[in-house]
């Protein structure tokens, strides 16, 4: 038998843990994590400037995959640290959990809090070079990940040299240039329009701070991009609902603060159905919601409802309209700013601290109360309560759809007798429901599924474009009703995750511009009606292939039209082709062996990394207006991939 002793416990030392472990750092080495490091980098001179230190930050992607970022803040200490006899450049690039941020004396509101931001960059780069401008003195130090000669390892950050002074300047700040480590990350390549969505929303969310984009790899007259905007979350609010109707002119902006707590708050309302709340807490997404997001709206309906009564609007008798009746058609920015935020939730995309609610409340109150007494916003007001009484009227009718839905809810009630093929086990963790297109294709299903863990709903026909119908419309919508029913969950506030029938729920379309129309018409449904499904990472889209290689005995699937000539040239002369012109063209072995089978197929996941830009393209790309449709498709869609919609919903 092995023997277990403390010799054999290991004992990581320096940087060397995030190098073994970097998907506790950053999530993941693709895309995503990559990324994440210049947020690290980004957020620190953001925190400069949320505090009034700087009001200028540069992020430069350069042609050889590095980056840099520069403020014109305070600049990184350079004096020696008191206990470890190290410059503060060096301690914060390579020791973790260190930084100005615990005490709250030097930053009142900051977005990182663990103090592992540089020093997880640094693990993780290749290299990594930062400059100060303190004192009319300009320092630098040089870091780089190296492999040691004695043990053959890779020692992660090492300082190369130490702090030195090398000249003269003028500037104050700092500025960090790094290239990530080919030798950790799947790809090292940052992305234009990733990294110009995270400026373009932290420049809204700071107002008057001028950002500035320079990407060297774009040809010189497209290279620099500056955001700064005078009218922060406001401006943020009139991007956000440019292609929707709204219903009042100004934007309605809050802000209040208490102690170590401050909020600012922007909303308008429009014509449409669905409420669309963004919330920020130290510039950080909150896309779970959380305290601040739920004082604020129990603050809202408090003080519409009270304003209806003294208005005359609501009578003695009448009940008070929800919450829900009064954010329809909202679109609204949060932004508070905590002392010590506590994140929680499967991303940390949540904010727990139970004393947020109280304070956010009565802030939010008192100032409503005091912005809808004014007599110069009657008009909006009156259009604010005009548009809740109507919502109220619509989720009454919903509310008899919904319980039509109820009386048939069992599996074995009438709108799905002869559609769903239920699955016989019983753990919905391990459940899948394919959503197949057309009887032909769901047959075809039924037959080649493994019937122990996957279920079959064929749609006979195509579901309403969500977006454009209220939610009682919704319901009387046979489709999207069996497709309720099915999943489990309930909809709308009756929404509960929990009673999911099945955590894989499988879009399976055809490969051409209806199967695309379909696809984008249930992402816009589980989108603006059962989110969560989509933040939780239950939608995926099945991906059959496009074409069957055949040559005697042997056959090889293609999946794309990029794929096919090397398909062609491994089979050689005397080949075949057949092109799937949808999914009821294959027999069930066929769909099986190349879209339901776990150990073969591929699906794709759909997530919501961008709330604020997903809202946008699906107005934009399933709303009423025409004009910002055509103009999108003509600047951005390429025919030869996934149609547009999914390229901006799916990870």
């Amino acid at each position: 038998m092995s023997t277990y002793n403390a010799g054999d416990l290991q004992v990581l030392k320096g940087l060397d843990a995030v190098r073994m472990r970097p998907g506790m750092y950053i999530g993941t080495t693709g895309s995503r994590g990559l990324h994440h490091l210049l947020w690290e980098i980004v957020d620190n001179s953001i925190d400069e400037a949320a505090n009034g230190y700087a009001d200028t930050v540069r992020v430069t992607l350069h042609k050889d995959g590095s980056a840099s970022v520069e403020d014109n803040g305070r600049g990184i200490p350079v004096d020696k640290h008191p206990q470890l006899g190290i410059s503060g450049v060096e301690v914060v690039y390579t020791q973790l959990h260190a930084g100005g941020k615990f005490s709250g004396k030097n930053y009142a509101y900051s977005g990182g809090l663990h103090g592992v931001g540089a020093s997880v960059v640094n693990a993780l780069s290749e290299w990594l070079v930062c400059e100060v401008y303190s004192d009319f003195s300009l320092y630098r130090q040089e870091f780089a990940s190296v492999v040691d000669e004695k043990t053959g390892k890779i020692v992660s950050g090492k300082p190369m040299t130490p702090l030195l002074r090398v000249g003269n300047t003028r500037k104050k700040g700092s500025k960090t240039t790094f290239l990530p480590d080919k030798r950790v990350f799947e790809d090292i390549t940052f992305h234009h329009d990733v990294v110009d969505r995270r400026l373009r929303e932290l420049a809204y969310l700071n107002k008057g701070v001028t950002i500035v984009l320079t990407d060297e790899r774009l040809p010189k007259d497209e290279r620099e991009t500056t955001y700064c905007y005078a009218g922060g979350i406001v401006d943020y609010v009139r991007y956000l609902n440019a292609e929707k109707d709204p219903l009042h002119e100004d934007v309605v902006y809050l802000e209040g603060g208490k102690d170590d707590f401050f909020f600012r708050c922007a909303f308008q309302v429009t014509d449409g159905y669905t409420e669309s709340m963004f919330s920020y807490v130290n510039s950080i997404p909150t896309g779970e919601g959380g305290t601040h997001e739920t004082g604020f709206k129990a603050a809202y309906t408090r003080a519409m409802n009270e304003y209806a009564r003294r208005a005359g609007l609501l009578k003695e008798k009448d009940a008070n309209l929800t919450g829900e009746d009064y954010r329809e058609g909202m679109t609204a920015v949060l932004v508070c700013y905590v002392k010590n935020p506590q994140f929680e939730g499967q991303t940390k995309g949540r904010l727990g601290n139970s004393e947020v609610r109280p304070l956010i409340e009565g802030l939010v109150y008192d100032q409503l109360a005091l912005y809808l007494e004014d007599l110069s916003h009657q008009e909006t007001a009156e259009k604010l309560l005009e548009k809740a009484r109507a919502a109220a009227a619509v989720r009454e009718a919903a509310r008899k759809a919904k319980d039509i839905a109820r009386q048939k809810s069992s599996l074995e009630a009438a709108p799905l007798v002869g559609k769903l093929a239920s699955c016989t086990g019983r753990r919905p963790e391990e459940n899948e429901l394919f959503i197949v297109e057309g009887d032909s294709a769901g047959g075809s299903a039924k037959q080649g599924r493994d019937r122990r863990f996957q279920a079959i709903l064929p749609l006979r026909g195509k579901p309403l474009n969500a977006e454009k119908k209220r939610l009682d419309q919704v319901l009387m919508n046979e489709e999207f009703r069996s497709l309720i029913t099915a999943l489990g969950t309930g909809i709308g506030e009756d929404f509960k995750i929990g009673n999911l029938k099945y955590h894989r729920i499988i879009i399976l379309a055809d490969a051409d511009q209806d199967g695309a129309h379909i696809r984008a018409i249930l992402l816009t449904f589980f989108y603006r009606y059962m989110k969560e499904l989509v933040q939780e990472g239950h939608i995926y889209i099945g991906t059959p292939p496009l074409y069957l290689v055949k040559k005697g005995q042997m056959s090889e699937y293609v999946y794309d039209d990029k794929a096919l000539p090397a398909a062609v040239k491994r089979m050689g002369k005397g080949y075949a082709i057949q092109r799937y012109k949808g999914l009821g063209e294959m027999n069930p072995e066929q769909l099986w062996d190349t879209t339901m089978n776990p150990a073969h197929r591929t699906l794709v996941q759909v997530t919501l990394e961008d709330a604020a830009q997903a809202e946008r393209m699906v107005t934009i790309l399933m709303g009423d207006k025409v004009e910002p449709r055509r103009l999108y498709i003509s600047q951005q869609a390429n025919f030869n991939k996934v149609d547009s919609f999914e390229g901006w919903v799916k990870g």
